[in-house]
């Protein structure tokens, strides 16, 4: 536990759902957290309270890290107030319930964006400081839907997510001559507010029903990525963990 006492994390989309589950499971071990959140500002408060609780010093910074503006003042913030980052979460993202059918253009460029956009500009920037520091941690937070599809036709989104696989494998070539590790989890069926939102009560009852082992919490995911922030996962990168409930195994 003592490895996280003096690491600084950066998990993007901090103030509810995986990004929560992720921000608390670190600050358990000490982390100092810099939480992200784009959302409602008392949501973030609730969950900066409760990292607090934990005995971690957490900060919430409110940024749309889409916009390569808005990432550059988040880092700058973190550099001004710690000086370096040990490890980044990009876990910041959304979904929509609309098939191609129904999609345009419009709907592919905003989820790209938010999705992958996102953590491709958050990773640029972490990089140059792990560079020069010769050490670092990246975990992306992409889906089930990478690795068979989506199941009711979000393509926009499972491409998205895809996407994340591609730029994790390739950053993890890159970033292994500086000692930086870079992996992936694939969540599966997870109960978070976002899916209530999109699904409902009813629709979650039924998806629950194809999943082995039931819905998968957000501490299930949280615990694998603290895992991979650790030192114990020094000689895995570019490796993606699936943490489905044997809902998809491959």
């Amino acid at each position: 536990m003592n490895e996280f006492k003096d690491k600084v994390a950066l998990v993007t989309g901090a103030s509810q759902g995986l990004g929560k589950g992720i921000a608390l499971a670190l600050a358990k071990k000490k982390t100092t957290i810099i939480g992200n959140y784009i959302g409602d500002d008392k949501v973030a408060e609730i969950t900066l309270k409760e990292l607090r609780d934990l005995g971690a010093e957490a900060i919430m910074i409110k940024a749309d890290i889409s916009k390569p503006a808005e990432v550059e003042q988040l880092f700058q913030e973190i550099e001004k107030r710690y000086g370096k980052l040990d490890i980044l979460v990009n876990n910041a993202g959304t979904s929509q319930a609309k098939d191609i059918f129904e999609l345009d253009f419009e709907d592919w460029n905003r989820m790209m964006d938010i999705n992958l956009g996102s953590g491709f500009l958050c990773s640029k920037k972490a990089m140059e400081i792990f560079k020069v520091q010769q050490s670092g941690r990246i975990v992306f937070v992409s889906s089930l839907v990478a690795q068979q599809g989506a199941l009711y036709g979000h393509a926009h989104y499972a491409a998205s997510k895809s996407g994340q696989l591609g730029l994790m494998k390739t950053l993890a070539r890159t970033g292994a001559p500086f000692n930086v590790t870079v992996n992936a989890v694939a969540p599966g069926i997870i109960h978070t507010e976002l899916l209530e939102n999109i699904h409902g009560k009813d629709g979650i009852a039924e998806l629950a029903k194809t999943v082995p082992l039931g819905l998968g919490s957000i501490d299930d995911v949280g615990n694998v990525v603290s895992f991979l922030c650790s030192d114990e996962s020094r000689y895995l990168t570019g490796v993606t963990i699936d943490i489905n409930g044997g809902m998809y195994i491959r």
